[in-house]
């Protein structure tokens, strides 16, 4: 067994509350820029006063609507600016956010609206609206629904002015750092999602320790930090984001996609760091590939990117021999910073997290001068446990402790978790609440991992998703799904196999790619009627070549099977943090799953 500590580097006092930071810097610097609002397609400064003044209109205008200490507040929508506003809204009475992914179907709204108990809802418009009402008769504690988009948001506010200052700072400093600030449900790649209780300790303990340790040079090495927040508000990486902008006291701007548009935004709000999930920079890389191609440079392309990967593998090893420097310089001015400047060609930094990045793709990045960082964390850690850093990135690997914590290898491989960041509880749930806890109070993640020698961690699959072959070969599927998605044609892979003979996979094309090699080789229809075409086999055989490279041949992927369309989080195969639900897939791709087994 080993495990590894690292001291924090701040402590939280027992007065504190996630307000505080925001409340103070309003009276001591109310001009300064506090986040960037998009209205008509500019960008527009929202100073710290203002930001402050519409998260005290809407704390007084919830007091005012009846919303008590403790009460649950839901919230559904995408990334916006109202997003942050009601959620620090909420804090500054007391109240327990409640988010829903926007995704989320009317089953799983009804579940979340009525296991929390949620007193009233935010959603962002009409539809959202429309299918929080198809179930309100199974939450029976829900009273009134405001729309980000109609006029009952702007209605709100108004109803707030009969409360006075005084008794919106009563409330705010009747807050406790143990209460609870968030209920965030885990997207249920198995089973029913459990409501994970995060207090105002867990968010300012993980925030001002990443700030004063690893975080502190990706976020604050340049003048006026700034970061465009994207992802999903509903999942824990994101408000973790928004919180650590806060008290970081940069920028913060929302963009409500991760679509192909958000690239584009990138140049234009030229943020200073980012964080994001890997399938951000795979898009990124992805695009780039095939703009290359598309104009005829596709060979420069793949040399340029050949040597990214090896001019960062060269500086791990503190030498870079004179001939990559001089081919890493000339790609510098063709090709990196055309792809630094899509990127916005003002932040040198990332932080990666939600699932693996790949060490190819970090070198690549590494290589034409965008250091991404990777980390790791779930739910219940308040988002990250470990991180890399800029001064000591190990790739392949999801960094040290942060400041603080304990990360402990259980003798089966389990990694384990202690540390102030940890979840108070599962939601009205005793029982998973002790199950998910050693008797020394370990956090269980039901991840598999090591510590090498220097405390860094590397993950390398999920107790329950290790699969066992007929021939008693344990397999973990993460290995190999990783390095087949690197890949510009694979969307998705899954590797099955448990009680067969062999491992195999399914895979799913990237619809973008798709296009442009269908071009390319002189292809027609759509990937429903190429499942079965060689040479898309034979393209997808050699991601499956690379990934059977990093495990032995009985771990190997000997066959596969192209499905014609991708896994989706509306069909249900993918959680709203882009995990694919295994079981699901499992059931709904049965007949192709038996198909490979049968041949």
């Amino acid at each position: 067994m080993r495990e590894y500590s690292s001291p924090a580097k701040a402590e939280i006092s027992d007065d504190a509350r996630l307000t505080d930071t925001l409340y103070e810097r309003a009276a001591s610097e109310p001009d300064a820029v506090a986040a960037r609002r998009q209205e008509s397609g500019q960008w527009h400064d929202v100073t710290v006063a203002e930001l402050h003044g519409d998260i005290a209109a809407y704390a007084k205008a919830l007091i005012d609507a009846g919303v008590e200490h403790g009460d649950r507040v839901a919230l559904m929508s995408r990334t916006r600016y109202e997003w942050t506003v009601v959620d620090y809204a909420v804090w500054s009475i007391g109240g327990v956010t409640v988010p829903i992914y926007e995704t989320s179907s009317a089953e799983q709204i009804e579940w979340i609206l009525s296991d929390s108990g949620a007193k009233a809802v935010f959603v962002e418009n009409e539809e959202h609206a429309q299918r929080v009402e198809s179930i309100r008769e199974g939450a029976p504690e829900l009273g009134p629904l405001w729309k980000f988009d109609g006029p009952e948001y702007a209605e709100l506010r108004s109803t707030g002015t009969e409360v006075n200052d005084d008794a919106l700072d009563k409330r705010r400093t009747a807050v406790k750092v143990d209460d609870i600030a968030t209920l965030i449900y885990t997207s249920g790649t198995t089973g029913r999602p459990k409501g994970c209780e995060l207090t105002h300790r867990n968010f300012l303990f993980i925030a001002r320790n990443a700030l004063n340790g690893p975080a502190k040079q990706v976020l604050l090495s340049k003048e006026n930090p700034s970061t465009l927040l994207f992802l999903p508000l509903a999942h824990v990486f994101a408000r973790f984001v928004q919180v650590m902008v806060i008290e970081a006291k940069a920028t913060l701007g929302h963009f409500p996609s991760t679509g192909p548009e958000l690239i584009e935004q990138f140049s234009v709000f030229r943020p200073t760091f980012l964080l994001a999930v890997p399938r951000v920079f795979e898009k990124v890389y992805t695009k780039a590939e095939q703009k290359a191609s598309a104009e005829g440079k596709g060979r420069i392309f793949n040399a340029a990117a050949e040597t990214a990967i090896a001019y960062s593998k060269a500086l791990a090893t503190g030498r870079v021999p004179l001939g990559l420097k001089l081919r890493h310089a000339l790609f510098g001015k063709l090709v990196y910073g055309k792809l630094l400047a899509a990127l916005g060609g003002n932040a040198d930094y990332a932080v990666s997290g939600g699932s693996a990045l790949g060490a190819r793709l970090g070198h690549f990045f590494r290589g034409i001068g965008f250091t991404i960082i990777e980390g790791y964390g779930l739910t219940e850690t308040t988002a990250p446990t470990s991180v890399n850093s800029p001064e000591f990135n190990k790739i392949g690997t999801v960094g040290q402790p942060l400041p603080g914590t304990t990360v402990k290898i259980a003798d089966d491989g389990e990694i384990l978790l202690k540390g102030d960041h940890i979840m108070v509880g599962y939601w009205k749930n005793e029982k998973a609440t002790k199950d998910a806890f050693t008797e020394d109070g370990f956090y269980r993640t039901g991840d598999l991992g090591a510590l090498d020698e220097d405390g860094f961690l590397s993950v390398t699959g999920r107790k329950k998703e290790i699969i066992v072959t007929a021939g008693g070969k344990n397999v973990a599927p993460a290995v190999l799904e990783d390095r087949i998605r690197a890949h510009a044609l694979v969307s998705q892979c899954m590797v099955v196999g448990d009680n067969r003979k062999f491992i195999a996979a399914l895979v799913t094309i990237d619809p973008d790619s798709f296009a442009q090699w269908k071009e390319a080789n002189d292809k027609t229809g759509e990937i429903s009627d190429l499942t079965e075409d060689p040479d898309l086999n034979a393209a997808v055989q050699e991601a499956v070549d690379n990934a059977n490279k990093a495990v032995s041949k009985a771990e190997g992927i000997k066959k596969f099977k192209i499905l014609p369309s991708d896994f989706t989080e509306e069909s249900g195969q993918m959680t709203a943090s882009l995990k694919v639900k295994r079981h699901v897939v499992s059931k709904q791709w049965s007949k192709e799953i038996e198909d490979i087994y049968a041949g």
